[in-house]
């Protein structure tokens, strides 16, 4: 249920529903950091879960401040947004690029270091990280959803010609993005935005060849890579980073690599594997899992309360899939509905792909699990999606205004002759 508050001239529009959903994942993932305490080997535990509380928090500020400007002010701006992430993710791209000429980590743009191997973060003091590949992938939900619009309001008529032209815009907007962000390396979060474009392509009402011929085009790449890198590993290892081609190693043959690329992977299978129903309790440390606190906080979940601590998890995932399925499917205008499509299918990746690659079902990307996975970037990314969503959310309205307290005056009090007081 949406409710309104009113208070003065201030109007604060939320749905207590999803509030309440947020509320739990924020409580989940605190209680999660809590319990991997004894599994965290770099940092304290204590740190992390007091980041995570500071970052919620400044989540649900971020997503009152979105429900009072009102989403008309956003995708006004969108476009400088836009403009900002990508000068961004150039900058880290000439620091990475520094890195590799120089070959020596330590040599980097001003706040752009190293971190695993990757330059996708800035690194303030006292402020901490900021990571603006998790920001341009809504600002790209959003860009992507109004193109589509004023394509379809553009070109009614429905031809080979003119889904075409949207297939053009669509590339202007997305690539280059794509392109920074997979030279960072993060291939994880370029298949998270190749993923949601594909999904809002689908709902755009676009030749369904057009669809086939991209998710032919993708087969056919996967096809592609597999073919080279079993008949041909020499000639795929000529572009593509040894560390990504060691991720696949591990994924098709964890036993073989236990030691080392798929240590990980080896591990969290035989957390889950081993904790049967109810789990070994509370920070249970009895299998070392690297990442506990990120990528692989499942699998601790998992260790320590077993199949009921994760079939608890895929509940709440399930319920805030539902929920905004149901906000969109009562949105009437066709922007809004999209971007509510677009964030649910980015959702929904990154739910899949995270418990996929913990189980074994797909490879290692570095997807952390949303909402419950420590990360600040992350969480504020969403919660700022989540204030879009909130404005966009058409469910019933319930108005309560909030006046502040009238104090009556009492009037001049003078002293007269007949007596002492009297009120003029």
């Amino acid at each position: 249920m949406k409710h309104t508050i009113t208070i003065k001239n201030h109007t604060f529009s939320f749905d207590i529903g999803f509030i309440g959903i947020l509320i739990l994942f924020g409580l989940t993932s605190f209680f999660s950091l809590y319990n991997a305490f004894n599994l965290i080997s770099d940092g304290s535990g204590l740190g992390y879960l007091g980041r995570q509380i500071m970052w919620y928090i400044i989540g649900f500020g971020a997503l009152t401040i979105i429900t009072m400007i009102q989403n008309e002010v956003i995708y006004r701006y969108i476009r400088k947004i836009y403009n900002f992430l990508l000068i961004c993710l150039a900058y880290l791209f000439i620091s990475s690029l520094l890195i590799s000429v120089t070959g020596n980590t330590n040599i980097h743009l001003p706040f752009a270091p190293s971190i695993n191997g990757s330059v996708s973060w800035f690194q303030f003091p006292i402020v901490g990280s900021f990571q603006p590949s998790e920001f341009i992938k809504i600002v790209l939900i959003i860009m992507t959803s109004q193109t589509i619009d004023i394509h379809q309001d553009k070109y009614p008529e429905q031809t080979w010609r003119n889904d075409l032209k949207l297939l053009i815009e669509l590339a202007k907007i997305l690539l280059p993005p794509l392109i920074l962000i997979f030279l960072q390396p993060d291939t994880g979060l370029c298949l998270i935005i190749c993923f949601n474009t594909l999904v809002l392509l689908m709902c755009s009402g676009i030749k369904k060849q057009y669809v086939w011929i991209l998710a032919a085009l993708i087969i056919l790449f996967i096809g592609g890579f597999f073919f080279l890198y079993f008949q041909f590993p020499d000639v795929l290892s000529s572009f593509i980073s040894a560390y990504r081609l060691q991720r696949i190693e591990s994924w098709l043959d964890p036993e073989s690599y236990i030691t080392g690329s798929s240590n990980q992977l080896y591990t969290a299978l035989l957390s889950l594997g081993s904790a049967g129903l109810t789990g070994y309790g509370l920070q249970a440390n009895i299998i070392a899992i690297p990442e506990a606190h990120t990528d692989f906080i499942f699998a601790a979940i998992g260790q320590c309360f077993g199949l009921l601590g994760t079939t608890f998890i895929l509940f709440i995932c399930m319920l805030m899939d539902l929920y905004l399925c149901k906000i969109a499917y009562n949105t009437k205008n066709k922007t809004d509905r999209f971007i509510v499509i677009g964030i649910i299918s980015m959702l929904l990746y990154q739910q899949i792909q995270n418990l996929g690659m913990i189980v074994g079902l797909l490879p290692i990307t570095g997807i952390t699990l949303p909402l419950i996975s420590y990360g600040g970037s992350s969480i504020l990314s969403y919660f700022i999606a989540f204030g879009i969503i909130m404005n966009i959310s058409p469910l019933s309205k319930n108005n309560i205004e909030i006046h502040p307290p009238k104090f009556k005056k009492f009037k001049k009090i003078k002293r007269t002759k007949k007596s002492r007081l009297s009120f003029r």
